[in-house]
């Protein structure tokens, strides 16, 4: 029976703890994972993201109007809650030139969707208390490089990517100040480790036709114009 890191959440051969270095940030940082997400933690960089963030927490759930602990954090007055999801009231914080739309006497609170993006939107429909807070977005020209999986448009980022873009915004505005340059460092390693197995000609977890080339999966091939940016009015 294969062994599993009870910290990182993956086999123990796949290990990424020894390349996580976690950092203190002023805000706080609540990871929404969808319970499939959850499932496919090999994959997926949810928890990679709560291990490289000392002010963070995961909940698992697909709905959480009824979260006792996502509750206890929105109702909470000492808490300015905000949800990192795009749409067309969102504050873009790329365009922000100064801090003052966040306020510096509570405690800022974001909120992350871990699941694909038809997941993370039927998350937001069934969870009232997310759609009721403010959404904040931000401005990206770089593609992802999760290349072992495939993205509905080529500049959406993986969980992990997003809040590191994210934190970088805030320090542009000095609401935070930290350095974010290692902060990929278990997810490259994740992507590279992934990458060696499919390629490796020995390992029987992969299909052959994959192992020589990394094919750009077509999930998203009959909609490719979906719509990523979703307004409140929809819910």
């Amino acid at each position: 029976m294969r062994e599993n890191c009870y910290t990182c959440m993956r086999p123990k051969s796949s290990c990424m703890c020894p390349y996580i270095c976690p950092i203190s940030t002023n805000t706080k940082f609540v990871i929404l994972i969808h319970p499939m997400e959850f499932k496919k933690i090999k994959n997926g960089t949810g928890v990679l993201t709560k291990l490289q963030l000392k002010n963070s927490e995961i909940v698992v759930g697909l709905e959480f109007t009824s979260s006792k602990r996502v509750n206890e954090l929105v109702e909470d007055r000492n808490n300015e809650c905000y949800i990192l999801y795009p749409g067309e009231d969102s504050i873009n914080i790329s365009r922000c030139e100064t801090s003052e739309r966040f306020s510096s006497h509570k405690q800022r609170v974001v909120f992350i969707l871990d699941a694909t993006w038809p997941c993370a939107k039927k998350m937001m429909k069934l969870s009232k208390n997310l759609q009721d807070l403010p959404f904040i977005s931000f401005e990206n020209n770089k593609k992802s490089e999760f290349s072992i999986k495939q993205q509905p448009h080529e500049l959406c980022l993986s969980t992990i990517e997003s809040v590191q873009l994210l934190l970088d915004e805030f320090n542009r505005l000095e609401i935070e100040s930290v350095d974010t340059n290692s902060f990929l460092g278990p997810f490259k390693k994740m992507v590279e480790y992934q990458v060696a197995c499919v390629l490796n000609p020995n390992n029987n977890n992969h299909h052959r036709a994959e192992r020589k080339t990394i094919r750009k999966k077509e999930f998203y091939k009959t909609n490719p114009q979906r719509a990523l940016f979703f307004d409140k009015s929809n819910f």
